[in-house]
């Protein structure tokens, strides 16, 4: 008997079948397209989206030897996928890569209304969330909520056209509403973001044991499965792939090294002390909590600094970078190119990235070197805001297939690194949630435990550790230096470049981005 899983990522659909044995027997992948119709924007065609996955279980399907009798899914986090009464989405959905609202941030930030909200559930606003789209959307197109019913997000909608049922799972609930004390939303919070109004939109949140549903006759039939299939609801993208992972236990932790790098740890109590800073999403009911800082650089940045050295990609650029030494001859690289800033872990939606200390001395190879130690310094700098001891940093995503960068994280944060064998790590995630949660298996803990397979791992160099922990520091010197600066006077050129143009300085901030999918080192 097989167990199917579907993984909606924000570019790619994987649909992905697993035995008796937690091993992938089959994978079927298509890609989405990210429509940007003005610069900053970013949304999907929801329609689309459930057709991609359609496509996808068909094909995985065919030839498959043993009935699947589990269905099991995760997908990306955040965005507003905005349905009608009847279920019918109201528009496009917005994505948590979104940029519009990057103005409102930057005014809720001045005005301290983002830091009451962490206080009060541990996670930072970014312009991706709910609160910061219905805000737009109030100001700009209050037509599209008067037609809402239920603002989904990419899981929800999933689970709406899989089985019927209208709800959200407590992990996209965690950001930025969730009261972590009682499961259910918060209505303080609600009221600093000036949304009471909004409530309506929100829908029911499930507990960890209630995301099951019976499949519908209608879904079944488009997939080609039998109706009455129970289907699982795992947690968003990110807490799928930690436990994919493995990391279910406090104190564990993972880095995702793809289109964001997001490091996340285990804990057992929501932290909203220091600086406000990245995500506390529920991980396991009120017992569990996965501390999140999810970047906005990442794979892009390798695929940009690729293209500009005149690179195939990510691949040949590692094969240059590890041409040269450790910290790149003084060569260091701020590695904030995204249009929308950073968010995690620090928030700052003009950040910008540089290159620091370039001379006519600095080869090609130093260029990339100072690419990827800079990525690597983010991972330790996340490591660092969260402030919890970890003994071992478990990596997935495209990048981690790179021997090279796993070492070099080891070095670059102090901290023993791992691979594991299996490749669909959000995919392996929703498999174990799905056996869990159909009793199959008692916990998650015994789960990953049976099926959780590492594949290699990697000791950090005493003496490159404690090069790299004093590179760390010349590294936040360099970013508060460029973020006093106004990160290179950037916001000047953007003024004047918006003037010439006759957008507003926002505007430019957030220009056309595509989206990266796996990286493959």
């Amino acid at each position: 008997m097989s167990v199917l899983t579907i993984d909606v990522g924000t570019t790619m659909i994987k649909s992905v079948v697993f035995d008796d044995q937690g091993k992938e027997i089959a994978v079927s992948r298509l890609a989405t397209e990210v429509l940007r119709p003005q610069p900053g924007w970013a949304e999907q065609d929801m329609d689309a989206v459930w057709n991609a996955v359609v496509h996808t279980v068909r094909g995985v399907l065919s030839g498959l030897a043993d009935p699947v009798w589990l269905v099991s899914f995760t997908a990306q986090g955040d965005g507003a996928w905005l349905v009608d009464e009847d279920g019918r989405p109201t528009g496009p959905a917005i994505l948590w890569s979104d940029g519009r609202a990057g103005d409102l941030l930057s005014t809720w930030q001045r005005e301290g209304v983002l830091e009451a909200a962490f206080r009060r559930n541990g996670s930072l606003t970014c312009a991706g969330m709910p609160n910061a789209l219905f805000s737009w959307l109030a100001a700009h197109d209050p037509d599209r909520l008067t037609r809402s019913r239920t603002s989904l997000t990419a899981a929800g909608w999933l689970f709406l056209r899989l089985t019927g049922v209208r709800a959200c799972d407590e992990s996209d609930a965690s950001a930025p509403f969730l009261d972590h004390s009682t499961g259910d939303y918060d209505p303080q919070i609600l009221d600093l973001f000036g949304l009471s109004s909004c409530h309506r939109l929100l829908p029911t949140v499930l507990g960890e044991s209630e995301r099951i549903a019976e499949i519908t006759g209608d879904a079944a039939g488009q997939l080609g499965l039998p109706a009455g299939l129970p289907v699982v609801m795992s947690p968003y993208d990110i807490a799928s792939t930690a436990r994919g992972v493995g990391v279910v236990n406090p104190g564990q932790a993972c880095s995702i090294l793809g289109t964001t790098l997001c490091t996340e740890i285990v804990r057992t109590d929501v932290d909203t002390s220091g600086e406000p800073s990245g995500i506390n999403i529920a991980y396991r009911g009120r017992e569990r909590v996965l501390r999140a800082f999810p970047t906005l650089n990442g794979a892009e940045v390798l695929g940009w600094a690729a293209q500009m050295l005149g690179l195939s990609g990510p691949p040949e650029l590692a094969q240059l970078a590890f041409e040269s030494e450790p910290g790149a001859r003084g060569l260091m690289f701020l590695p904030y190119l995204s249009p929308a800033g950073e968010r995690a872990p620090f928030l700052d939606p003009r950040a910008r990235g540089s290159f620091g200390g370039l001379s006519l001395e600095h080869s090609r190879a130093d260029m990339a070197r100072a690419v990827f130690d800079g990525l690597s310094l983010v991972v330790r700098d996340s490591l660092a805001a969260a402030r919890t001891d970890v003994s071992e940093l478990r990596l997935c995503g495209g990048g981690a297939n790179s021997d090279a960068w796993c070492a070099l994280i080891a070095d670059a944060t102090g901290v023993p690194t791992a691979r594991s064998g299996d490749t669909e790590l959000g995919a392996k995630g929703a498999f174990l949630t799905g056996l869990v949660r159909s009793g199959a298996e008692s916990s998650m803990h015994t789960a990953a435990a049976k099926y959780v397979r590492m594949q290699s791992s990697w000791e950090p160099d005493p003496e490159r550790a404690q090069f790299y922990a004093a590179l760390y520091e010349d590294f936040l010197d360099r970013r508060t230096i460029a973020r006093e600066a106004g990160w290179r006077g950037g916001a000047k050129w953007r003024g004047s470049h918006a003037a010439a143009s006759g957008a507003t300085p926002h505007d430019d901030d957030n220009n056309n981005r595509t989206a990266a999918g796996g990286l493959h080192v």
